[in-house]
């Protein structure tokens, strides 16, 4: 039998190995974004569209209050990217940039909401030109890389540049969504209420 000499230094039980963000980090939240874009995509091309969801009194058309509730969700989605840049140290910000980026955010979410509902309810999964093909799609691709974004923050040790990624493309297709749904609804019907 032999010895180890530095087994006086040594503690029992030995520590467990430094462990590394496995693939299952990244791809269970890839994974969920697929399901919940693809899950979208699906019931708004097999459901018969209803041609309406909701009207808001005031509002002229429910177009109206779809692109002016896409507006305030681009409004909080760019208070959302300033806010990001505070907490990232590229611009100077408050003490409550943090708190600020989630609220912001939180509410870019829900108000975004109601416009994916009547979207998907009263008009479905379109193809019939580009513009909104593209807008279809993108509404699904949106409330997916949202998901993942969401299940991202929770975890531990990620790199440092994935949540800015992440969060990056949460934002650019947002605004692609504005710009091929409420900047075309403005430009075709006029600025209403």
């Amino acid at each position: 039998m032999t010895v180890d000499p530095n087994a006086a230094t040594q503690s029992w039980p030995p520590p467990e190995p430094e462990r590394r963000a496995g693939p299952a980090r990244y791809l269970i939240p890839a994974l969920v974004a697929a399901a919940v874009a693809v899950a979208l995509g699906a019931y708004g091309k097999v459901h018969d569209p209803t041609g309406t969801a909701f009207n808001l009194a005031g509002f002229s058309s429910t177009g109206a209050v779809k692109s002016w509730l896409a507006t305030v969700a681009i409004f909080f989605a760019i208070v959302q990217l300033v806010s990001a840049l505070m907490l990232y140290g590229k611009l100077p910000g408050p003490s409550w940039s943090a708190t600020l980026h989630r609220w912001s955010g939180r509410v870019a979410f829900l108000v975004a909401v109601p416009v994916a509902v009547h979207c998907l309810y009263a008009l479905g999964f379109q193809s019939y030109e580009s513009r909104v093909l593209w807008h279809s799609l993108l509404g699904c691709f949106f409330f997916g890389v949202f998901s993942a974004k969401m299940l991202l923050l929770r975890s531990e040790r990620l790199p440092g540049w994935l949540l800015p990624v992440v969060g990056g493309l949460v934002f650019t297709t947002l605004t692609v969504l504005w710009l091929t749904s409420a900047l075309w609804f403005f430009r075709t019907f006029g600025v209403t209420t």
